[in-house]
């Protein structure tokens, strides 16, 4: 760690494992690395070169901070950060502490050892020492309480036997991986999450969030937009840098208050569209030089498409537009000449309503892939010169971006899956989904010349906040360094479920509100994040959407307070959400295999008789109060409502605005009918609203701003009697990652078997 030495990429501090490249920090027995930000990595370094030794509070000012005039504030926010991530391991946040003293008076001093941590196939640097250890013999971690010696010869024969361990283990992973997809158990429907992380490096750092990268076709430059902490505004401008983590320089010159967003770099290299939303409301499309030197020139208007997407052409003559929701359902796809300012429909067939989004021509120029519906859709493609779309996933899942693999045979996209979106690949051929085994990834950008991508690592940390109405008074609800959502209270009010990772899985919990000590998981539930809990009308059962052993989408009844689960025999192999209705109605939202879409069926719950349809809905709850069920749909803005029957001759809009086709788990219904909906203004991050209908219409009665800086989660909350349950990102922001594709996975079958087979033996 001298400063005349190259910097390592990881370094290993008592028990924890820090990473430099991704500023994460994993501790013994946590349930995944803690990521912190640059300058708390930078006063990391600093320590980590002299462990053991006071380091001055001047002294990390001035290195860390150098060219600024910060103050003493922003050294303790980064020791309070390292203190954080120290302490999330199995000893608990007094580690923390522990590891890094304050010295009144004068500065920090790291108490643990530090070891560098090599590379496969480099030499290992010496490691640091406490002072006073002149033996040069390494330092053990601090909780080792009684070092012994180890001889050359015996560490020698240690690491070699460790090595074959992790050898072993290593095969035993991957040939389980291989044995259950030769099985077929990998196979196309929602897919879970994979231990297995894949290397790839972080090449932006500023705080705040980096979002929407677009590749040069070379793969050398990248566009994305930037935005800063603590912006209430939400402007954000599109920044261009080598993906080599050099300095970035703004491309874009947005005025106070507006957005500029989706950078899609043309094939040549030479420009650079983006869209910019105004602080009016206005949008423009919008061509700038990729090389910064030139005007940007309006090339198309977007107001009021509230899912805008394009990307060029592959002769760089056009840009390819998904649905714009106010052209009409006739106008899906459409390219644009962005000379002439024309536009020219594609033709193919497809259902009214279907919205259409992210277009992108493959590598080979044949099709076009786009995803139908991403609130709950799948990916298709259809023939560049229109035709016959044809569905490729069947998943109904939320889906966060997507890009071609350069072969054109596969499509990468990100999903979000329990507690955090991931890259997965849909092979074409077969609609075989695999894990990528990427955390915390979505929007990837590929480049088809030499197969690099890049990617927003996103990792928030989301807690359960009691907010009241009146006063805005907050109130934390059962902390953890987890990622906590969908808070649910019961009719009565005293008893509440959550979603959450905060014990390393992601699970259901339940607590009574009068117990705080009651908090535990139900067992056995891995919950579905598209979908929150219902609760039945006396507060006894939930309906919760959830996964099976297989992945597969099932509805749970379940009993909290005893612990007892039940799977229900719904009629259906897609199921989304399930609500209780009059006697013994169910509602559910099913998928609409082979179509894309979804509806909303009323069955019998004693005969599992189907008593009413209706195509497209998204999101239900029934207003038990007033003997009604509202609904938003797959197709546009807005709630409707209908009697329990499902008679569509009485469906009645109450608004067209709210709640947005893409926030349609951000809403919520009260024990009166009132609604409650939390969504996003430009001097808002979090804003709740309230709504009573009056009559035939939504009549909006109070709002109120939660949070103008911080975001809130954007699937479930609750609302009772003045108080709101939300989860809100107690730490947010985004980076760019950068790496190459992983190829796909193929096998050599005689190997594959003979392995399979040393395993069976073994077991």
């Amino acid at each position: 760690m001298s400063p005349d030495e190259p910097t390592p990429l990881r370094l290993r501090v008592g028990d924890g494992v820090v990473d430099l490249a991704t500023r994460e920090i994993l501790m013994s027995g946590a349930r995944g690395p803690r990521r912190v930000t640059p300058k708390a990595i930078g006063v990391l370094r600093m320590l980590a070169r002299v462990p053991g030794a006071v380091v001055g509070r001047s002294e990390l000012l001035s290195e860390v901070w150098r060219d600024t005039l910060p103050t003493d504030d922003v050294l303790t926010q980064a020791i309070t950060q390292l203190r954080k991530a120290f302490g999330t391991g199995i000893a608990g946040p007094e580690a923390g502490k522990r590891y890094i003293e304050t010295i009144a008076k004068g500065g920090y001093r790291l108490t643990v050892s530090v070891d560098v941590i090599p590379e496969p196939g480099s030499v290992p640097s010496s490691h640091a020492s406490m002072p006073g250890n002149d033996t040069g013999e390494t330092m053990l971690p601090a909780s080792e309480k009684h070092p012994r010696p180890v001889g050359t010869r015996r560490r020698w024969l240690l690491t070699v036997a460790a090595m074959v361990v992790l050898l072993i283990s290593a095969l035993g992973l991957w040939t389980t991986f291989e044995a259950m997809r030769v099985a077929g158990d990998v196979v196309a429907g929602s897919p879970g999450p994979s231990p297995v992380s894949l290397p790839y490096r972080l090449i932006t750092n500023a705080a705040g969030f980096e979002l929407s990268p677009s590749l040069s076709p070379d793969a050398s430059m990248i566009a994305y937009s930037a935005s800063g902490v603590g912006d209430a505004t939400r402007q954000s401008t599109i920044m261009v840098q080598t993906t080599s983590s050099a300095a970035p320089r703004p491309l874009s010159r947005p005025p106070p208050g507006a957005r500029d967003d989706l950078p899609a770099w043309s094939p040549d290299g030479r420009e650079i569209a983006f869209a910019r939303w105004e602080a009016n409301g206005a949008c423009r499309v919008l061509l700038a030089p990729a090389a910064g030197i030139g005007d940007e020139r309006e090339i198309a208007r977007c107001d009021g498409s509230d899912l805008l997407s394009f990307s060029w052409l592959p002769d760089g003559r056009g840009l390819l537009f998904g649905t714009m929701t106010w052209a009409g359902s006739e106008t899906r796809l459409r390219i644009l000449d962005p000379t002439s300012g024309r536009w020219r429909s594609l033709d193919y067939p497809g259902t009214a309503g279907d919205l259409d989004y992210a277009p992108q021509v493959s590598p080979d120029g044949r099709w076009i892939g786009f995803i139908r519906n991403p609130q709950m859709g799948d990916l298709w493609r259809v023939p560049f010169e229109g035709g016959i779309p044809e569905q490729i996933t069947h998943l109904g899942a939320e889906f966060r971006g997507w890009s071609w693999a350069p072969d054109g045979n596969a499509m990468v996209f990100g999903l979000r899956v329990d507690s955090e979106a991931r890259l997965y690949l849909a092979q074409i051929e077969d609609g075989t989904v695999l894990d990528l085994g990427i955390e915390d990834a979505q929007t990837p950008s590929i480049s088809p010349a030499n197969g690099m991508m890049a990617f927003v690592h996103r990792r928030p940390e989301f807690g359960l906040y009691r907010v009241d109405s009146e006063s805005a008074a907050w109130h934390r609800l059962f902390p953890s360094s987890g990622r906590d959502s969908q808070p649910t209270l019961s009719p009565d009010g005293r008893q509440m479920v959550f979603t959450s990772d905060r014990a390393g899985r992601f699970e259901l919990w339940w607590a009574r509100l009068d117990a705080p000590d009651s908090l535990r998981p139900i067992e056995g539930v891995r919950p579905d994040t598209r979908q929150p809990p219902i609760w039945s009308p006396d507060g006894r059962h939930l309906l919760v959407t959830a996964l099976d052993n297989a992945n597969a989408p099932m509805i749970l009844e379940i009993e909290p307070a005893s612990g007892s689960v039940e799977r229900l025999d719904i009629p259906t192999d897609r199921p989304a959400q399930a609500e209780y209705g009059p006697g013994s109605t169910l509602f559910v939202i099913e998928g609409a295999v082979g179509e894309g879409g979804t509806a909303l069926v009323a069955y019998d719950r004693e005969t599992w008789a189907a008593k009413g349809r209706i195509a497209d809905v998204s999101q239900i709850r029934f207003d038990r109060a007033n003997g009604r069920l509202f609904y938003t749909r797959l197709d546009a803005n807005g709630l409707w409502a209908i009697p329990p029957s499902l008679d569509a001759t009485s469906i009645v809009r109450l608004s067209g605005a709210i709640p947005s086709r893409w926030r349609y788990r951000s809403w919520s219904l009260n024990e009166r009918g009132s609604i409650s909906y939390l969504d996003v203004q430009p001097s808002c991050r979090s804003r709740m609203s309230q709504f009573d209908v009056v009559g035939d219409q939504l009549i909006e009665t109070d709002s109120m701003c939660v949070d103008p800086v911080v975001y809130s989660a954007t699937n479930g909350f609750s609302v009772d009697r003045g108080v709101w349950l939300l989860s809100l990102a107690s730490e947010d922001g985004s980076d760019i990652g950068f790496m190459a594709l992983p190829s796909s996975r193929t096998t050599h079958a005689g190997l594959l078997k003979w392995l399979i087979g040393l395993r069976k033996k073994a077991s």
